[in-house]
């Protein structure tokens, strides 16, 4: 494998700017179609009309029905951040909007498996609901929202995945990926769809006076939407960047959930500086940890606490399953990265290329699978399926791509060209999930690398580098990174600015057994910069750099005792041109 960097086109840059702006900044803007004001405006009222998203209004008319009968609701969420926030969101409204009894309940992956199951309409018709509302979840419902219908249950699925063949005969469907759908943007993440969703209901319940029209606004939880957007990775086109920007100006201005600034504090991250990574790297990964290990239902309460000290409580508890989720994660990346090596001496000359990498290991954990699938992606920028062994017999795989790659396309191509050997699938472009019968584990591998091959030769290009560019000496420098930081929020489909240039290392040091802290200079400049690489060294044929270098590498803002300093933070160490 040999990456190439691939600067992008910067395009006309516009003199149509109502403000000044870093020049820098003005030229990222313009590789991203970005050239004025207008295009940056991040108020809510840029947002893509509530009642332009297909299924909204039949969903409104669903839960007035049942709030006027005095009916008991139950959510069902999935057990990721997204599921997370969008149950925490759907109970926080309804139970602030006059709904007589609001309930959740969130499968346990590792008992029920994903999405509205038989088995989970049981455990949750236990609790007499005349309606379950999906969040996250339910557009593969079939059997479930089947089973709920027969016991008299009504069912509003609000979902982002997208649809299988056949669709679940839900009394309402609100999701912007449905066939059809003219909504004007398909990126919405599970807290997104949710959102709109009681954004619809309270303007109702405004109009025929049911509630205080100044009280609880969906507004006030955008944080909760912020943080579901960006844990998902979902596109981040404008309007989700205006969801994303106008929840991080709340948590900043500390008008979050108590929960959200629970996670904050024990991330040791600044509230008042926040941004779309701190969300993604920091808190995201600690609600995961629950769902992952444990039960999500530790984060949706935490996300749903209004005490401080029940959501520090609960907030601890997730620190401790993600520091446990690390350590497996390290163990089993281990032995990942050992099995890598394997496949990586089939690259030899003569040997063969994988194009698409299928792992399994008898005793990886399901629930860090997908965290391995993304390490190894990253290593060998090739699509890659992680196996553990599920319930009944089943593996439980999760997969994580590459751009240009879409694995929940790919899956359903496998399915159709040899049915039966896939159970259930399901998923987004860059992440999907399936089960597998372990006596088809061979076939699918060859079925899962052929036709990955197959998407690979009709153009993907996956050992690309795509950057912003080089950087003048003089514009690496802490105004630039404080202006880049400025000019988010940045995300998928809108990537923070990475740049490349040659330069020397001078000094290089280990830290923390795979880290390296460098101190470079910026070829023939005489100016020399503090950098750091982190998990450079993680395989243990990675060697220590040295000498001239072209690095690829983002500014950063080193926050230490209060003072702010330029930092590198560099993702590849490539030989000099």
């Amino acid at each position: 494998m040999t990456l190439r960097i691939e600067r992008r086109a910067q395009g006309e840059e516009s003199a149509d700017w109502g403000r000044a702006l870093h020049p820098v900044l003005r030229r990222v803007y313009a590789a991203r179609g970005v050239r004025r004001d207008e295009d940056l405006a991040l108020a809510l009222s840029g947002l893509l009309p509530v009642g332009t998203l297909e299924g909204v209004d039949a969903a409104v008319e669903l839960l007035l029905a049942h709030r006027g009968a005095g009916h008991k609701v139950l959510v069902v969420g999935d057990f990721d951040a997204d599921g997370a926030t969008s149950s925490a969101l759907i109970v926080r409204a309804l139970r602030a909007w006059g709904f007589a009894d609001v309930d959740f309940l969130v499968p346990n992956r590792f008992e029920y498996g994903y999405g509205l199951t038989p088995e989970i309409v049981a455990l949750g018709a236990e609790r007499s609901p005349t309606l379950i509302v999906t969040v996250d979840n339910g557009v593969a419902s079939i059997a479930g929202v089947a089973a709920a219908r027969a016991r008299g249950i009504d069912v509003l699925v609000t979902d982002h995945h997208l649809p299988g063949a056949e669709l679940p005969a839900a009394n309402v469907m609100v999701n912007p990926n449905l066939a059809g759908s003219r909504f004007g943007s398909r990126a919405l993440a599970g807290v997104g769809v949710a959102f709109y969703v009681m954004v619809a209901l309270k303007r109702a319940l405004d109009a025929a006076g049911l509630v205080d029209r100044a009280a609880h606004a969906p507004a006030e939880w955008l944080d909760l939407v912020a943080l579901g957007t960006v844990a998902d990775v979902v596109p981040l086109d404008r309007n989700n960047r205006v969801l994303v920007a106008q929840g991080l100006a709340r948590i900043r201005a500390g008008r979050c959930v108590p929960g959200i600034r629970a996670l904050l504090e024990i991330a040791q991250r600044d509230r008042s500086d926040l941004t779309a990574a701190d969300l993604g790297f920091a808190v995201a990964p600690r609600l995961n940890a629950a769902g992952r290990l444990d039960d999500m239902s530790i984060g949706i309460r935490c996300l749903l606490a209004d005490r401080e000290a029940e959501a520090r409580s609960l907030a601890a508890r997730l620190d401790q399953l993600n520091a446990e989720r690390r350590a497996i994660e390290a163990r089993m990346q281990a032995e990942a990265l050992a099995a890598v090596r394997q496949i990586g001496s089939l690259a030899a000359p003569g040997g063969a290329q994988r194009a698409g990498v299928c792992l399994y290991h008898a005793e990886w954990h399901q629930g860090v699978v997908g965290l391995v699938a993304s390490r190894v992606k990253e290593r060998l920028r090739r699509p890659v399926v992680a196996f553990a062994t599920g319930g009944e017999g089943m593996l439980r795989g999760s997969a994580r791509s590459v751009a240009g790659v879409h694995v929940r396309d790919v899956f359903e191509n496998i399915a159709a060209m040899h049915p039966g050997l896939i159970g259930r699938f399901g998923g987004h472009a860059m992440a999907a999930g399936l089960t597998l019968d372990p006596a088809h584990l061979d076939a699918f591998a060859r079925a899962f690398d052929a036709e990955v091959a197959r998407w690979l030769g009709a153009g993907a290009d996956v050992d690309r580098l795509d950057t912003d560019g080089d950087l003048a000496p003089d514009d690496i420098c802490l105004a630039t990174a404080e202006a880049l930081r400025a000019g988010g929020p940045w995300g998928a489909a809108f990537p923070e600015p990475v740049f490349d240039g040659q330069f020397t290392i001078e000094r290089a040091r280990v830290v923390g057994g795979k880290h390296v802290k460098m101190w470079v200079e910026a070829a023939g400049s005489g100016r020399r910069f503090d950098a750091i690489a982190f998990n450079l060294l993680a395989d243990s044929a990675a060697r220590m750099p040295g000498g001239e270098v072209r690095l690829v590498f983002r500014l950063d803002v080193n926050v230490y005792q209060g003072e702010r300093r330029l930092q590198l933070l560099v993702d590849h160490v490539l030989p000099a041109c």
